[in-house]
């Protein structure tokens, strides 16, 4: 049941964890500002790696796909979110010279306008005022990210349609749509440079010598949400996708505090918006609040 004076927020993401890498501290937030927060999980991970060697057992191969539904339960409890499986199977990341085709049936060859639908139709039933995902990049080329951008971008345009899925419930349009900004090329430098300052090593060093800067985003950024105090609710929520995070790994090299002191922001860009605000922002909810009260 959604109540008509709250504020709503729906991440749409790829696979169990990434909830947890990208803008987990920002729901954080505002989950604890009594914003309601959904995410929309389109794959169940199926086909991903083990990527935490402490875990890489033949029991834990065995009932991945399960694990990964467990881990996304754990970690939905500790961010404090809603959070829904779309039901497609995971692409898997290709590799190899040629890359080989993608598995039949997987989510990056569904139709646009079928792997929408799933999505259109949560929209239209939590009636979320902003959404999330990535650009279209997809943040980095994996098929199922470039995938979620596409459906994204194409259910915020097809929810608020009559004509558009009438079977699928009353039309309902969302006023704002954010790319994350999770990886630029700034801060990058600022926890690097920060790290090397404080005299230890840098995990960012061989990321930095081989970063081209024509491919940075950061101009794009438009819109920096202050959530430094829920770092630690972020880094919560990632461990408990044990099967891909290492604690030991790259995601904890740089310390929390650090984090905390040189960059206190998850930053977004805003790639629509049918309500006037004015950038850069510092609330995904700019220009809504107004008309929106938080119960």
């Amino acid at each position: 049941m959604t109540e008509p004076d709250q504020l709503r927020l729906l991440a749409v993401h790829a696979h169990p964890d990434d909830e947890s890498s990208k803008g987990a501290a920002t729901m954080a937030k505002y989950v604890a500002e009594g914003v309601r927060v959904m995410v929309a999980t389109c794959t169940g991970g199926e086909r991903g790696s083990v990527l935490n060697p402490a875990m890489d057992r033949p029991e834990v191969w065995e009932r991945l796909p399960q694990i990964r539904i467990e881990e996304m339960a754990r970690a939905r409890e500790i961010l404090g979110v809603e959070q829904e499986f779309l039901g497609f199977v995971d692409s898997g990341l290709p590799e190899g010279d040629p890359l080989p085709p993608l598995p039949e049936g997987c989510f990056a060859l569904v139709p646009l306008e079928e792997a929408a639908a799933p999505l259109v139709a949560l929209i239209r039933r939590f009636k979320p005022q902003v959404i999330t995902t990535y650009d279209e990049r997809g943040g980095y080329p994996h098929p199922d990210h470039i995938k979620t951008h596409e459906i994204s971008v194409h259910a915020f345009e097809a929810a608020g349609d009559p004509d558009r899925y009438p079977e699928l419930g009353e039309p309902w349009q969302p006023s704002k749509l954010y790319y994350h900004m999770s990886f630029t090329l700034p801060r990058t430098k600022a926890l690097h440079e920060a790290i090397l300052a404080a005299g230890a090593e840098s995990p960012y060093t061989e990321w930095l010598a081989n970063w081209d800067p024509a491919h940075d985003i950061s101009h794009r950024v438009t819109t920096r949400v202050p959530c430094a105090e829920y770092f630690p609710v972020r880094d919560a929520a990632l461990i408990a996708h044990a099967t891909q995070i290492d604690p030991e790994g790259r995601w904890f090299a740089c310390p929390q505090e650090t984090q905390q002191r040189v960059w206190p922001t998850e930053d977004y860009e805003l790639a629509r918006t049918l309500v006037d605000v004015p950038t850069p922002e510092d609330d995904l909810f700019a220009g809504i609040r107004s008309e929106v009260g938080v119960r």
